[in-house]
Order: C-alpha cells, then sequence, then structure tokens
C-alpha cells in the first residue's frame, strides 16, 4: 500500500449510508484521540492482495519479522465490503493491543492487529478510545 494525496474529508463523505456514518463518527474518534499526528489515505493491494483505501492515523516505521521495515500507520481505518476494520499497529509485552483488550471491546471479532464489525453498536466507545490513547502511549516516534 502506498499514501496518497487524496483528501481524507472528501474520501469518507463518499461512503454513503449508515456505515458511512459509522466510518465518519470512528474518523472523528480516532482524529480526537491521536491529535497531532498525521490523517492519510492509504491505497493500494493489502498482503492478501486485495485493493483497500484505509486512512492511516499516526506515520510509524514498523519493524517486520522477515525482511526491511515498512513505512506504516498506528492506527488504521477501512470500510471493507461487509464490515469496518481498524487496525491498531502497537504492541504491549510482545501482543498487539487489539488482543490484548479484546475482551473489553464489545461485540467485535477480534484479529493480531484488528477490530471487525459491522455497526458502530458493536464497539465499546470508552474501551476503544482507552486502546488508542495506550497506542499513543506506546509509540512515542509517531507522526
Amino acid at each position: 500500500m502506498e499514501r496518497t494525496d487524496t483528501d481524507v474529508d472528501e474520501f469518507l463523505a463518499g461512503v454513503e449510508g449508515p456505515r458511512g456514518d459509522d466510518l465518519r463518527t470512528l474518523d472523528r474518534i480516532i482524529a480526537e484521540e491521536l491529535a497531532g499526528l498525521e490523517r492519510v489515505l492509504w491505497h493500494g493491494p493489502m498482503w492478501g492482495g486485495t485493493e483497500q483505501r484505509i486512512v492511516g492515523y499516526g506515520g510509524i516505521t514498523q519493524p517486520r519479522s522477515r525482511g526491511a521495515s515498512i513505512e506504516w500507520f498506528l492506527v488504521g481505518l477501512a470500510d471493507q465490503q461487509q464490515h469496518l476494520s481498524v487496525y491498531v499497529n502497537a504492541a504491549e509485552d510482545g501482543e498487539y493491543l487489539v488482543k490484548r483488550r479484546a475482551a473489553e471491546l464489545g461485540t467485535v471479532k477480534v484479529g493480531s492487529a484488528a477490530i471487525t464489525f459491522t455497526s458502530l453498536t458493536a464497539l465499546d466507545e470508552a474501551a476503544f478510545r482507552s486502546m488508542l490513547r495506550r497506542a499513543r502511549e506506546l509509540t512515542p516516534d509517531a507522526r
């Protein structure tokens, strides 16, 4: 994936219906908790080869277990075909925060570093905000 010059607000405005409303609400929450960090639209194939558009908050250099480090985002927000996804690329004691806090986040599906859900009502906002604040604390070099 690569950073784009696409205006994030224009991109978000183009998503219609209740999912668009949820996406914009999540954007506001993430932007509030990560105030001062960059907010950029990323575009291109994700790991599995699917074409994605992800709003990335906070630029980081992420080490990889195999190969060179990559430029990436601390938190990413995406509208998928069947759900919304939030990626949190911060770890504590060797485990991604999403995994560590899975039980607190609501009735959502949790992967290694991703939370997925079909409606914002499934996500516990207070726990989500707390996780975002901790991600920022753990990643002081985010820009």
